[in-house]
């Protein structure tokens, strides 16, 4: 069997339309069509926080959130890709997302194959001004003196790009399709890791998939909110606009996923691989009153995601779960699917072969989320969201049956709920008494000019 694992980065649960949540603004037809022909499940959250400590759970079948923050693959790390190459896969890794290969990074490490394509928001491969866009369009007023700098660097990487073909998405996938082509003469199983920084700021849309604004809105295009609180920068209109550039890169996404699957039904893959779809997190759009990702913000628009299995020939597919799962299941999931689940005894994660194939439970009454420095934590089951502030915070816990967007908190006549969810996770996960900074700042902009 081959694997294609395709990350989608930042991409929230409710911006894909075949998860039906209400209030959805896009249509993503080639994900939901290959959601109608897989196993999508509804529950499978990260657990350590974001995007390199993510792919560290994803990769290792080992969890972060208790001993690892940001930082580099380390030689004693087991990847999935090495334990497959050993096993006699071809391995290949194609991405957008600069992350992977800064200095000392080394999540390529035992790719046989890997290809970086450049140009994802700050990575550093463009210099001097831009020609085309002008710093001043893309601010607000309100902003913090020293956005307009963050700013100014995304925007050396959307310089010039105008058509779908000139963002890294689509090249990221035009070269996943080479390799997969190259891959059928090679007579090797397959693992194909695919990883786009997709729909991740900064927002600009080609303009053919830029839809969802208001067609009269004249202000500022906010590609880059800044992280405080939203109000303190932007006026309804520009908030509004912000979120619609969101929803249009979410179209985007969806149809250079398109033009992946497209070919990879016609090389023959839908007949002989498991294809993966998921995404490392959400992205907080104003819904609780800021954007971009943070401690603070452990809702359903971060910790929510696509998480969708197409098992070759669409078997055991047309269904939809909500048994519990999280990313430290990968690895081990995809090694018993490819018969090697020995090696499985080693790993924090769990299968989840038995829930795709129907077979069996989830192995979890609750799961939970957080970032490694910050204190806060999100302790979840299929109905419940529990979240843990620092000392002098209220706590809170939201019903997301009855409040899907987490508007209610019932902390007051739910703690008994609240403790159930407590013992089931234990006190590993809690203790820490760092303060809560702002991670994505901290370690996002590492190895660029903003650093």
């Amino acid at each position: 069997m081959n694997f294609v694992v395709v990350m989608l980065d930042s991409l929230r649960q409710d911006h894909v339309s075949f998860y039906g949540w209400e209030g959805c603004p896009v249509e993503t037809p080639h994900l939901d069509a290959v959601a109608a022909e897989a196993v999508v499940l509804d529950n499978v959250y990260p657990e350590g926080l974001p995007t390199i400590p993510v792919r560290t759970d994803l990769m290792t079948g080992q969890s972060s959130l208790t001993n690892r923050t940001w930082q580099p693959l380390v030689p004693t790390d087991v990847t999935l890709t090495q334990i497959l190459r050993k096993e006699g896969y071809l391995t290949a890794l194609v991405a957008d997302t600069y992350h992977l290969f800064k200095p000392d990074m080394n999540f390529h490490r035992a790719f046989e194959i890997f290809h970086w394509i450049r140009g994802a928001e700050y990575d550093p491969c463009k210099a001097g001004p831009p020609r085309h866009l002008k710093l001043e369009d893309h601010l607000t007023p309100g902003m913090p003196e020293g956005w307009r700098n963050v700013v100014l660097n995304a925007l050396r990487n959307l310089d010039g790009r105008e058509a779908p073909e000139d963002f890294p998405c689509w090249q990221t996938m035009c070269q996943a399709i080479r390799v997969l082509d190259d891959a059928r003469r090679d007579g090797r199983p397959l693992f194909l890791w695919i990883d786009t920084f997709q729909p991740h700021e900064p927002w600009c849309p080609p303009a053919n998939f830029d839809l969802y604004g208001d067609k009269g809105y004249r202000g500022p295009k906010v590609v880059l909110p800044p992280g405080g609180p939203a109000d303190k920068w932007g006026s309804p209109d520009q908030i509004a606009r912000a979120r619609s550039l969101y929803a249009g890169e979410a179209a985007y996404t969806d149809a250079c996923c398109g033009h992946l699957f497209a070919a990879m039904r016609q090389l023959g893959y839908f007949d002989d691989t498991a294809l993966i779809i998921l995404s490392d997190h959400g992205h907080p759009l104003n819904d609780h009153g800021k954007f971009l990702k943070g401690p603070d913000r452990m809702y359903s628009e971060l910790l929510k995601v696509p998480f969708i299995v197409r098992l070759p020939r669409g078997q055991h597919g047309g269904r939809r779960v909500s048994a519990l799962g999280r990313f430290p299941d990968l690895t081990p999931t995809l090694l018993d699917l490819a018969e090697v689940g020995a090696n499985n005894l080693a790993l924090a994660g769990k299968s989840l072969r038995p829930i795709l194939d129907g077979t069996g439970a989830s192995p979890y009454a609750a799961t939970v989320s957080g970032f490694f420095p910050a204190v806060d934590r999100c302790i979840r089951n299929e109905r419940y969201s529990y979240v843990v502030r620092p000392d002098g915070q209220p706590h809170e816990l939201y019903d997301l049956l009855a409040d899907p967007r987490e508007t209610q908190n019932i902390i007051d006549s739910g703690k008994e709920v609240a403790e159930e969810l407590l013992a089931e996770v234990g006190s590993a996960y809690f203790g820490r008494q760092a303060k809560p900074r702002g991670v994505q700042g901290t370690y996002e902009t590492a190895h660029t000019a903003l650093a």
